[in-house]
């Protein structure tokens, strides 16, 4: 047998040389083939570890392509220096949440243009916004992309919407440059209540969007995802005008179709929770499930939503979830959850505000007046809105005196007048009345002092008077009319004059009574005789033309008297002893009467024995027999026959009574 042939040696290919490389490295990055950028990457670094282009690039096409730690990794690898990479090291830490380690990191680099918007960004996210906003104004005279925006977007998270125009204008930029630029400027508009203009500039963003991607060749699902955020605050725009259904059917409408980020679907979810209220408590926590971390068994915001969405949202999304649970009367739940809500928030009012209503929930009113109170004397900067809440759940308890304790702690709402009245009927409630007089006291002297347009000292004099001759205190009374009608003559203080001063001096009361205007009409008429007559009767029957003597009428009316009769009761009843009453349903049929029960059905007259059809066989037989043995009754039994079978068909009562017996 002939030996093989065996095949023909090929030259090796000689490997590509790095320049090579670097040019379909190149390549893959341009495409966004960012898998492809890293192996190639790794391949460079085979021939040459020490080539920083190819780290940067490894580096880089792990960030675009979302493998952050890997990054991290790949940098803390390289034999390089961190000073080289360091603003790629702030920037993955950044996209970590890693907030104040990103910043530390920039602290050590050289402040650039890059490195100055990478800590406005971490600023804003930390929520420093008067800081975020001071590093965009340096950089105004740079050209940076999209800075505009940026500017726009911390000006109006830092309170200061009114000098977003002046930014525009500064820049030379309009808000309909850009749907983002248009988007934002919106949301300084709605800051500032200017509610139609900011819909209206929000349509022309989504209209400007929509040219734009359109000319980029987006898909029409991805379009729509873009401007999801508009979608969502055009929903809320008409919230506030007070077009909730529009509001309501614009935010199912965007969840059902799902086409929009997470952190619009996680809006949307929440303010069409807030618009129903408890209404629907648990379709409202089957879209908040949708939020949550697949994983954990506890609410917990996904991770990739949790770093999208700001402190702000993520506090009422978990503030929502707390007040459903707490209307669907899970109770654990929601314990567990305000446990975690002070670490979460630390420098937020709304867990201890939470807490306090799962006390009150839990019906430990007392409790939830006591973390209150030490809430806001261990931050007396956001005690207001905590004393006030202490007061709601202290009158709601029965605590008047707690309760009026927590209002006079707030020093700038004293002298207003709801809080005023507030004071005084808490302090009625709880029986301090000269405390009441104090407060209405410290009121007017307030007021009296006040140089506002708006001044309401007349108000609260006029309170403060009915109050005090409420009391028994005339005295104090008339001088606050008296004073009154110095300052402000109306015909009600000198009304109340003359009602108070009458009490104590009825000379000086008719001096202040000759200051009234006369009625039109009345000076005809003798008040004098007015006093002495009875007042007039009033009559239901028309009167009587024909006149009658004194004793006729006297007659007429005895005979109009009735004589009263006894009433008669049947035999033998003895109405000292009536018995039981009668029963209210004595009248109605049995069937109708709430003591009806309807007897059972014999079952066992349906039961068959035997196969199918043998009843029926053993009657055809029966019949034929007696057709053959008497002819003539036939016919007589068949007519019965026929009768009875159509008698049957009919329902009718005495049949269904017979059934019911059987």
């Amino acid at each position: 047998m002939a030996p093989k042939a065996k095949p023909a040696s090929t030259p090796s290919q000689p490997p590509p040389s790095v320049e090579d490389l670097f040019t379909t490295l190149n390549r893959h990055i341009n495409s966004s083939s960012f898998q492809n950028a890293v192996k190639l990457s790794d391949q460079i670094l085979t021939i040459a570890p020490s080539d920083e282009d190819a780290i940067r690039c490894k580096v880089v096409a792990l960030i675009k392509d979302d493998r952050i730690e890997d990054a991290l990794s790949a940098i803390r690898s390289s034999k390089k220096s961190l000073d080289d990479f360091g603003f790629l090291k702030a920037y993955c830490l950044y996209r970590q949440n890693k907030l104040d380690e990103a910043l530390d990191s920039l602290k050590a680099l050289e402040r650039t243009d890059e490195t100055m918007l990478l800590e406005s960004q971490i600023l804003y996210r930390l929520g420093k916004m008067d800081a975020s906003v001071d590093i965009y104004q340096k950089l105004q005279k740079s050209k940076v992309d999209s800075l505009e925006i940026n500017s726009v977007a911390s000006l109006v998270m830092a309170g200061r919407s009114s000098e977003v125009q002046g930014i525009l204008d500064s820049l030379r930029v309009k808000a309909t440059s850009s749907f983002e630029l248009a988007y934002n400027t919106a949301c300084s508009l709605i800051e500032r209540e200017k509610y139609t203009d900011a819909e209206q500039l929000l349509l022309s963003g989504r209209r400007v969007g929509q040219e734009v991607l359109m000319e980029d060749n987006f898909p029409d699902d991805e379009i729509e995802i873009e401007l999801s955020p508009i979608a969502v605050q055009l929903a809320y725009v008409q919230q506030l005008l007070g077009r909730k259904q529009d509001a309501m059917e614009a935010y199912t409408d965007i969840i059902k179709r799902d086409l929009a980020d997470e952190s619009s679907i996680a809006v949307a979810v929440n303010n069409l929770i807030s618009l129903k209220g408890p209404k629907d408590v648990s379709d409202g926590l089957r879209k908040l499930d949708r939020l949550k971390e697949k994983e954990t068994q506890n609410f917990e915001l996904a991770h990739g939503l949790d770093l999208k969405l700001l402190a702000k949202q993520k506090e009422a999304i978990y503030s929502n979830r707390i007040l459903l649970l707490l209307h669907a009367n899970k109770l654990d739940q929601a314990r567990e959850l305000v446990s975690r809500l002070p670490d979460m928030f630390p420098e937020s009012v709304v867990p201890v505000l939470l807490q306090a209503a799962l006390l009150v929930r839990e019906n430990k009113a007392g409790r939830a007046e006591e973390i209150l109170a030490q809430f806001a004397g261990k931050f007396p900067e956001k005690s207001k809105i905590v004393y006030l809440a202490r007061a709601q759940v202290a009158a709601a308890a029965g605590h008047p005196h707690i309760a009026a304790d927590s209002l006079a702690k707030i020093p700038d709402i004293q002298h207003m007048p709801a809080t005023v009245a507030t004071l005084v009927s808490l302090k009625e409630r709880a029986g301090d009345i000269d405390g009441a007089a104090a407060v209405l006291d410290s009121a007017i002297k307030w007021w009296s002092n006040a140089m506002t347009e708006d001044n309401k000292l007349n108000i609260i004099v006029q309170e403060a008077a009915s109050f005090k001759l409420r009391h028994g205190k005339e005295e104090d009374a008339s001088r606050l009319y008296e004073d009154l009608v110095k300052s402000q003559g109306s015909i009600e203080a000198l009304v109340g004059v003359v009602t108070t001063v009458a009490r104590l001096d009825v000379n000086k009361a008719e001096l202040y009574e000759k200051k009234l205007k006369t009625l039109p009409g009345l000076k005809g008429i003798d008040v004098d005789s007015l006093e002495r007559t009875s007042g007039v009767k009033q009559v239901d029957v028309p009167h009587v033309a024909v006149t009658e003597t004194q004793e006729e009428g006297k007659n007429k009316a005895k005979s109009k008297k009735k004589r009263k009769r006894k009433p008669r009761y049947p035999k033998g009843f003895d109405p000292a002893k009536p018995g039981p009453p009668p029963d209210p349903e004595r009248w109605l049929p049995k069937r109708e009467r709430s003591t009806y029960r309807p007897k059972r059905k014999d079952k066992r007259a349906a039961q068959v024995r035997g196969s199918q059809g043998a009843v029926v066989r053993e009657k055809h037989d029966a019949s034929a027999s007696s057709n053959n043995s008497n002819p003539k009754s036939n016919q007589a039994t068949g007519s019965k026959g026929t009768a009875a079978a159509s008698e049957q068909t009919k329902p009718s009562s005495k049949s269904s009574k017979k059934k019911s017996r059987n």
